[in-house]
């Protein structure tokens, strides 16, 4: 469901863009600025509001409660919620400015967007017996929100992109209720399969002069495998037997491709290859992981 608000808020930063005006006058500005605040403040009502009735509702609730899940699933779950509030961040910046406000105001106001609201999904979350409120998430989605921020007031640029890629993996065939039976659900629940990546735009560490290609990362990825339970792997599921796996975390080092650096004269073009950019390209990869062991991918996704 956290995802489900991610998607919601990029459907919300496509749509202010294609409602963009070119009148840049300071009456004009103010009232671009109060639509985004407003549809902002009406889209976290209606999807906090339909998330609890949809999701929550429908488990059993309690008092307000907190539960440690900082060990599940080799800490991958916090690499995506680190993420979800990066981007979501991103997108509150980006509809602020695309409606004419300021730099500094728009990084004040539209960098926090994610944390707010995974931290009231938190909150749901602490108070549903099923669940708690998780203080490691709220770190997570602390960091993701600091990364951007951080980085747009000090440079007025990402320098370093938070980046997503997934591969197809066993586990799910084992757990399919927990790890996803279909490839969308994979791309969401099989952690095993999944990598987060810090992305780093060489160009822009270097000297203003330099001829260095602006569009080529280096990036540094982590991940987990092995996982076939939250906590811990479990030898059987509904009667059938699973096989022993080692729980494994992942290190890898890969080139990457800034999307959003790419030259191009075709707005539609630049706008998608933008969007895109969250996901990280396949590219070989140098792999060190908890056993000591190097692999290295011809074509790591």
């Amino acid at each position: 469901m956290k995802k489900i608000i991610l998607i919601l808020l990029t459907f919300l930063s496509l749509n202010i863009k294609s409602q963009q005006v070119n009148d840049s006058t300071s009456q004009q500005v103010k009232r671009n600025v109060g639509v985004v605040l407003g549809t902002e403040a009406a889209l976290y009502a209606g999807s906090m509001s339909g998330l609890y009735f949809l999701w929550y509702a429908g488990y059993d609730q309690s008092a307000f409660h907190f539960y440690n899940d900082n060990a599940e699933w080799l800490q991958m779950d916090k690499f995506g919620h680190a993420m979800s509030s990066y981007y979501v961040g991103t997108l509150g910046y980006e509809a602020l400015r695309l409606a004419g406000c300021d730099e500094k105001r728009s990084i004040i106001y539209g960098g926090p967007v994610g944390f707010v609201f995974l931290t009231t999904v938190e909150i749901f979350d602490g108070l549903s017996s099923g669940w708690g409120f998780s203080w490691g998430d709220i770190v997570a989605n602390a960091v993701g929100t600091g990364l951007f921020m951080t980085q747009q007031a000090l440079w007025h640029e990402q320098r370093i992109s938070m980046k997503y890629s997934y591969h197809n993996t066993k586990f799910p065939q084992y757990r399919p209720d927990l790890l996803g039976s279909n490839l969308p659900e994979k791309m969401l629940k099989d952690y095993n399969g999944q990598t987060i990546w810090l992305s780093f735009n060489i160009k822009s560490f270097l000297n203003e002069n330099s001829k260095f290609p602006s569009w080529i990362n280096l990036a540094f990825g982590y991940s987990g495998e092995g996982m076939t339970g939250a906590f811990y792997n479990v030898n059987q599921h509904n009667g059938n037997m699973i096989p022993e796996y080692t729980r494994t975390r992942q290190f890898i080092i890969s080139p990457d491709i800034d999307l959003s650096k790419i030259p191009t004269d075709n707005k539609f073009l630049k706008t998608t290859l933008k969007v895109l950019n969250f996901i990280k390209i396949p590219l070989p990869a140098l792999m060190f992981d908890s056993n000591r062991d190097f692999t290295w991918h011809w074509l790591y996704f």
